[in-house]
């Protein structure tokens, strides 16, 4: 179970540098699978729903189903995560994670940050052909 889940994890970070290779932006259904298989392959946490833990697959399979259920209302990843994978639709209540260290979050700080590492990595430019790291082209001040 821990060799599939490493795999899991090898293969979403082998997706974003291979993105980043191609500057391939992610479109915003892309980016909102990515974050739900994040969620589904992070190791040994548990997802916190109405007071009720539960492992990666089970939540991403929930965050599948409610995204199912929003049919078109969803259009972008942050939309996803403020409307969808952020609190119970039924009680209100915020979804935390607790992560293997035994630190719990908010499940919003916690797909925010990855949102930011996919939109990070999916629109990165490579390096114009001959640029060495010395002096070749740098990198945009936004990034």
């Amino acid at each position: 179970m821990i060799l599939l889940r490493r795999l899991r994890w090898m293969l979403l970070f082998a997706l974003f540098f291979c993105t980043a290779a191609f500057a391939v932006p992610l479109t915003e259904d892309q980016k909102i699978d990515a974050l739900i298989h994040s969620v589904e392959v992070l190791p040994d946490a548990q997802f916190i729903r109405n007071g009720t833990a539960h492992d990666g697959k089970a939540a991403a399979d929930h965050l599948r189903m409610k995204r199912r259920f929003a049919g078109s209302r969803i259009h972008t990843a942050n939309e996803f995560i403020e409307g969808l994978a952020s609190r119970s639709s039924e009680t209100g209540l915020p979804y935390q994670i607790r992560f293997a260290n035994g630190k719990t979050e908010d499940a919003s700080v916690y797909l925010h940050m990855v949102l930011s590492h996919i939109e990070a990595v999916s629109t990165a430019a490579p390096a114009p052909a001959g640029a060495s790291a010395s002096g070749g082209a740098s990198a945009p001040a936004s990034l």
